[in-house]
């Protein structure tokens, strides 16, 4: 029986990655130096892909001087953001329907609560699980073990909601069911160890999903 969701943070909830690469891209553009985005689009999620983003500039650039100027533009487009579609309803679905509701993301504490608090969503969490609270980050299973094992469950009693081919994978390897909805930035990652693919959580209806996962009963 299912008896909890999880879901990732970045990409998931909030597209902070779309703002991530305008970012990137604004800097570039005030410098005149061609943006690869195609390229950088690759690098998202992947955290073993070497990719070097301010490899057009010059050698002697100042890149602490980018990074700055990236991180002011990065922050204002990332406040505009509001929370992705679909995901507020499931919340509700998940508290109607008395399921144990977690957050396993690779992202640290100080950048997942402040986003959830401003998006008014800190507190539909009971547990959260961020980069450096398990040994190790996604691909990993280590996340999603902590937030099961906080619960009392076993995989199979839970669903993972995922937007990447990292998240996706440590969910499968922590025996989770779950539900890849990919973004703008990830819809090239082979998805298909997940159980199911979504264009957006505005398609997916709780009850469905207990229902397809669930063992038949005797």
């Amino acid at each position: 029986m299912i008896r909890a969701v999880i879901f990732d943070f970045d990409g998931l909830i909030l597209d902070t990655e779309t703002p991530l690469i305008d970012a990137y891209a604004e800097v570039h553009r005030a410098h005149d130096v061609a943006f690869d985005r195609a390229a950088f689009i690759r690098s998202v999620g992947h955290a073993e892909y070497a990719f070097d983003p301010w490899h057009g500039f010059s050698p002697h650039a100042d890149r602490a001087a980018l990074e700055a100027e990236r991180r002011t533009h990065k922050d204002a487009l990332i406040q505009q953001q509001q929370v992705l579609p679909g995901v507020v309803p499931l919340l509700d679905d998940a508290r109607r329907l008395g399921l144990r509701i977690g957050l396993a993301s690779n992202s640290e504490h100080a950048w997942v609560e402040p986003h959830l608090a401003r998006l008014g969503l800190l507190d539909r969490f009971e547990f959260l699980a961020c980069r450096g609270d398990a040994p190790s980050p996604k691909p990993e299973p280590d996340l999603y073990r902590l937030v099961l094992n906080r619960f009392g469950l076993r995989g199979i009693e839970a669903i993972a909601f995922e937007d990447s081919f990292t998240g996706s994978l440590a969910a499968k390897r922590a025996n989770l069911w779950t539900v890849a909805v990919p973004g703008p930035s990830t819809a090239h990652h082979d998805l298909s160890h997940a159980d199911l693919r979504v264009k957006s959580l505005a398609e997916v209806r709780l009850e469905d999903l207990i229902a397809r996962f669930s063992p038949p009963q005797p």
